[in-house]
């Protein structure tokens, strides 16, 4: 359960005094930052052409649509831009203290820092049990980064949100954001969404789209897993010297697929000077990808600064175009690439494969896209790309290694698997028929012949092999 909100002081107290005074700050904070998000848009203004802003090379003809791109891509400039307004203020005012006080910033007119989180559950009384628990459901994925700046607070709220609504899954919390990936029934997905959308430490950042859906439900998970982390998408750079706020550009799906068109014709002819970036781990690219992509030999997402920082030369003055599974990987992934200043240019898939598959389910994406539960793939098309470990037939369903020391993930047919051949390698098989008899609540990962052969931090050659790819 989690606990009301403690008492504010009174304005009397020299606590509600404090209280005022920094209240009064951040007006200014707020107001500063509106003004300065609002000289950044008129900035970037087209007078007398058909489309009324200019950004990134993107056209945009709604101002929502110009607001949104700016929220997204430029909140590092609006803040910088509002602390030299500030100081500059503070400098004029004789006394040093705040300024005209209007509403607060960005486009949907308030300060992201500000929010106090809302504990408040959802009204269920009216919603059957079985509605609420049904197995026929739905897996949600999403990611919001904001400033958080109670997340054991947020934390509490959200485990006792899921379990309110018999929601199982993982949810990441952090200074800089949310992440989760939730199963249940649609009666109770859709409640989650309508919560997080209300919760005012979201509200004008998060919406509807940036929920992405698939069938199944609370039985995916083995549980629910609430905590809090040093970062929503863990790559192993602190936050404050890698941030979310300084990362590529964003495309929609249509605007990717164009792209992805555009570099597979160019690839094919050799005259290239894109790069399509798949920045998942090897298990997710090996059994579904896009047409012509570089997909990292890494096992997880951790290595791709050290992935990176090993094949600069190869991303040297190249438009890269990311991707991942719901695009928060390419979030931190892209801003840490831009951070070298090798590239020309970084663009990031919005949405991430969810989202195009949404759009285009025999578009560029072949084969399977992998899920973090116990579905292991999700499909949109029938094509299969991957093999099976032992006979070499085409198979991309993933089991776990039978043996109890690896928990690695192994692709092999029904015929292999009838013949015992469960293993994801012959040391691992070899392995399983020795240590039968040993606790089976020991573990040790990656104890096989299938990393040790792969290089944590594979060196990409510039070569035709990237070109080739481009031919599939």
């Amino acid at each position: 359960m989690v606990p009301d909100e403690a008492p504010q002081p009174g304005p009397g107290s020299p606590r509600g005094s404090a209280a005022a005074e920094g209240a009064a700050g951040r007006k200014q904070r707020a107001f500063a930052r509106r003004k300065a998000f609002s000289l950044f848009v008129q900035a970037r203004e087209v007078p007398g052409a058909a489309v009324r802003w200019r950004c990134c090379r993107l056209a945009f003809e709604e101002l929502s649509g110009i607001h949104r791109h700016v929220a997204l891509q430029h909140g590092g400039d609006i803040g910088r831009q509002a602390e030299q307004a500030e100081q500059a203020a503070a400098e004029r005012s004789p006394a040093g203290g705040p300024g005209p006080a209007g509403a607060a910033d960005g486009p949907g007119g308030r300060s992201r820092g500000d929010p106090e989180i809302h504990c408040a559950l959802p009204d269920t009384s009216r919603v059957s049990h079985g509605d609420l628990t049904s197995k026929v459901g739905e897996v949600l994925l999403y990611y919001c980064y904001c400033e958080v700046k109670d997340p054991e607070k947020l934390c509490a709220w959200q485990k006792a949100l899921c379990q309110h609504l018999h929601l199982t899954g993982k949810v990441r919390v952090a200074s800089e954001g949310i992440n989760g990936t939730v199963g249940g029934s649609k009666v109770a997905t859709n409640l989650y969404i309508e919560v997080m959308l209300s919760q005012p430490l979201f509200k004008d950042i998060l919406c509807r789209e940036d929920f992405k859906s698939s069938a199944g439900g609370a039985h995916c998970f083995p549980d629910l897993r609430v905590g809090v982390f040093k970062e929503i998408v863990p790559m192993g750079i602190d936050p404050k010297i890698v941030s979310y706020k300084e990362t590529g550009i964003h495309l929609s799906p249509q605007e990717f697929h164009r792209e992805v068109e555009q570099y597979l014709a160019q690839a094919s002819q050799g005259e290239s000077d894109t790069i399509l970036l798949d920045c998942r781990n090897f298990y997710e690219s090996k059994i579904g990808h896009f047409q012509g992509c570089l997909a990292p030999d890494i096992r997880k997402f951790s290595y791709f600064p050290s992935y990176v920082d090993e094949n600069l030369e190869l991303f040297k003055d190249k438009r890269v175009l990311m991707y991942c599974t719901g695009g928060i990987r390419c979030e931190r992934g892209s801003a840490y690439l831009r951070s070298k200043a090798v590239c020309r240019e970084v663009y990031q898939l919005k949405g991430g494969i969810h989202k195009y598959l949404e759009e285009f389910p025999d578009g560029f994406y072949r084969g399977k896209l992998f899920v973090f539960d116990d579905r292991y793939a999700i499909c949109s098309n029938e094509d299969i790309i991957s093999a099976c470990r032992y006979c070499g037939t085409l198979w991309d369903q993933y089991t776990l290694c039978s043996s109890q020391h690896c928990r690695q993930l192994v692709l092999t047919c029904p015929s292999c698997r009838n013949k015992g051949l469960t293993a994801c390698c012959p040391v691992c098989q070899e392995k399983e028929l020795k240590v039968t008899s040993r606790a089976s609540g020991q573990t040790l990962k990656e104890e096989c012949e299938c990393t040790s052969r792969r290089p944590r931090v594979p060196i990409e050659h510039v070569s035709q092999r990237m070109l080739d790819t481009g031919k599939d």
